[in-house]
This record gives structure tokens, sequence and C-alpha cells, in this order.
């Protein structure tokens, strides 16, 4: 009898104990689910957005001349400094002048013999025509007179004509400056032989104001054209603005000529922007870069740059569905605008996004939207 109430109470405490491992296993084998992720959401909107282009440039002057002896003969004076400011008709180089003087003085003496000689036949043709009317002289006499006038008056052109041409050869004896500019370093000395036409004396260009060529692909012409067409629209919006070195400048800049055609072997054509230069502080041949202000047609997809995530090439954002379950979506981005970026594809206007906190994101996660007075302020890009 003691022996089977023994035995059932073992096999009672066998089955309470094995009811109780099982209890403990099924508990142990449930995960309580994890508590939403607090995350600062955005929602996709349009707006008019305004995207810098960047081109790189040379910086080249407005005006520029080639200084160039239009007579020959050798230098005897220079009359400026290497690098020397310059203003128009200054003197800045004289050739040897002797010949060009005596020249000039021959041609001034055969213009006052010529106009003598035309004085006395003036008085002889009307001498003789006054006797010619009262039959005093005969005819063949009055037309050798008139005939002695006209050549006489062609004389006086002739010597008229040479006297200019001795007067320019003496004037062009001294090069003055074509404009008001900067000079360069001169490519002769005293002494040199100036060949007419030829011998490259110096170079002047202007500095202020000064410009810049840029590249522009064909398909952007038609809107550097619209921009040329408002010149006063783009000084005022500082659309065109100016980078050297990593230096930027405080200077707006306009279109000052676009170039005749198409370049068919890069598809591009050059336009020319002038910007003032009144320190100087850029110098013809310089590189650098210039952005230009493109403001979009229409109204484009923009959100938070720190919204898109990049892994492999592959840019995506995170966008909120269901249940406030996070999928992650591929994007197609374009320009960054500040603080935002254009997106050009994979999102639709009204689409809820994260836009702080992605880092701590997996696909399928359930997110608690930060409150809007806990949102993160964002300013989307306008014209």
């Amino acid at each position: 009898m003691n022996s089977n109430i023994i035995k059932t109470g073992i096999i009672a405490l066998g089955a309470a104990l094995i009811t109780s491992c099982g209890n403990s296993q099924q508990g142990g084998g449930q995960q309580a689910a994890p508590p939403p992720m607090p995350v600062t959401t955005y929602t996709v909107e349009k707006a008019a957005v305004t995207v810098p282009d960047n081109y790189p440039g040379v910086v080249v002057p407005l005006q520029e001349v080639e200084l160039r002896g239009e007579v020959g003969g050798y230098i005897t004076g220079i009359f400026v400094k290497d690098g020397q400011k310059v203003s128009k008709g200054q003197r800045l180089y004289e050739i040897d002048r002797t010949n060009y003087q005596a020249a000039f003085n021959s041609a001034k003496a055969n213009l006052e013999v010529a106009k003598a000689n035309l004085a006395r036949t003036e008085k002889d043709a009307e001498r003789y025509t006054n006797l010619a009317k009262k039959e005093a002289i005969a005819q063949q006499r009055v037309d050798y007179a008139l005939t002695d006038l006209a050549n006489a008056k062609s004389q006086v052109a002739a010597a008229q004509a040479s006297l200019t041409s001795a007067e320019a050869n003496y004037r062009k004896s001294v090069i003055v400056s074509p404009l008001n500019g900067t000079i360069g370093i001169s490519q002769v000395k005293l002494g040199a032989l100036v060949t007419p036409g030829s011998t490259l004396l110096n170079t002047v260009s202007t500095n202020d104001p000064i410009a810049v060529d840029i590249a522009v692909n064909q398909r952007d012409l038609s809107r550097f054209m619209e921009m040329q067409k408002n010149p006063s629209t783009t000084v005022s919006d500082s659309i065109f603005s100016i980078e050297q070195n990593g230096n930027r400048y405080s200077m707006n800049g306009k279109i000052e000529a676009i170039d005749r055609a198409v370049d068919p072997s890069t598809g591009t054509i050059t336009v020319r922007i002038s910007f003032p230069n009144p320190n100087g502080t850029l110098v013809a041949g310089m590189t650098c870069n210039v952005t230009v202000l493109n403001k979009s047609p229409e109204p484009q997809l923009v959100i938070p740059h720190k919204a898109v995530s990049e892994q492999l090439g592959k840019y995506s954002v995170y966008v909120v569905g269901d249940s406030s379950k996070v999928n992650q979506q591929i994007v197609e981005v374009g320009s960054e605008v500040g603080g935002m970026i254009v997106i050009k594809g994979g999102l639709q206007e009204g689409d809820v996004i994260v836009s702080d906190g992605i880092m701590k994101l997996r696909p399928g996660a359930v997110v608690q939207p930060a409150k809007a007075t806990d949102s993160t302020t964002t300013t989307t890009p306008n014209n």
C-alpha cells in the first residue's frame, strides 16, 4: 500500500516537473516586439529650384591690341615701363624720325611750289581770256593758258597727296597707345630694327572690366541667349560669379558675347562673360571656375540631402508606409541645392520619408515620427 502511494507521488511529481519545464521553454521562445524607432519625417514636395552650374573658364581681356610698327627703322625711344598702365594716345615707342622728317619737309615745300605755279597760271588764264574777248590775242594762246592751269591744279593735288603720305609716315614713327589699359613686356630694345607690319613691339590690353570665356553645351545655348537679352536681370540676380584658386569674388557678371558657331568636335559654344576688375585681381590667361545659376523652368521634387543614403553607387531613401513601417526605395538624384537635393525618379509628391535617423533603420522597421515641434526645419530652395 505504502509502495503504491510512493509510486503515485513520484509520477505526479514527474508530471509537474515536465509541465513546469514545458511552460518555461514555451515562455522563453517568445520575444517581445522592439519599440518603434523615433525618427524625423519629411513630406516630399515640389519647389522652384535654382541649381548652380559650374564651368571651367579662362580669363581674357575684352580688348587687346598688338603693337607693330607701320614704318621701318631703328627704335630711338621707349617711353614706358613694362607692365605700366597706359592711356589712349600716350607715346610708347619712337622709330628714327630723321628720314620721315626730311620727307615731310620736302613734300611741304613741293606743295608750296605747286601752289605758287597754280596762282601764276590762274592769272595768265584770266588775262588771256579777257584779251580773247577783245579779239586782241589768238584763241590758241588762251587754250594753252587753260591747259597750263589744269596741269597746275593737278600738280597741287599730287603735292598735297605726297604731303599727306609723308605726314602720316612721320606721325607713325611714334607709336601711341590705342586704348586705356596695361602694356606688357617690351619685345624690342633701343636700337632694334623694326620691319613694317612684322616686328611685334608689345601688347596693350584692357583689364577693367575683364572677361572669362566658358564652353557651354549646345543644348543650353537658348538659356544663355535668353540671359543675354536681359542683362539687368542677370546682374541683379548675381547669376554669374567667379572662383579662382579657391577664392570666390563678390562680383556680378554679364554675358558680353556668344560665339557665332558651335564647335562640331565638342558640341560646345564659347560664351564670354565680363566682370568688373577694379583691383586688377583677375589677369588675362588665368584659369577659373564660373558659377551660373540655373533656374528650373518647372517645379521639381526636393528632399533633404541627409535623407539619402548611398551604397555601391546607388541612392536610396526610407519611405514610411502602412502601420508606420519603412521600406527602402531606390531613387535617382539630381543636383544639390544647399541642404536639399533634387529627386528625378523613385518618389512622388506627397510621399513621406525619413529625413533624420536613417542610420539605425532597417527595411520593415516600425518608426515613430517626431512631433512637428521636434522636427528639423528644412529650407526649400526657391528662385
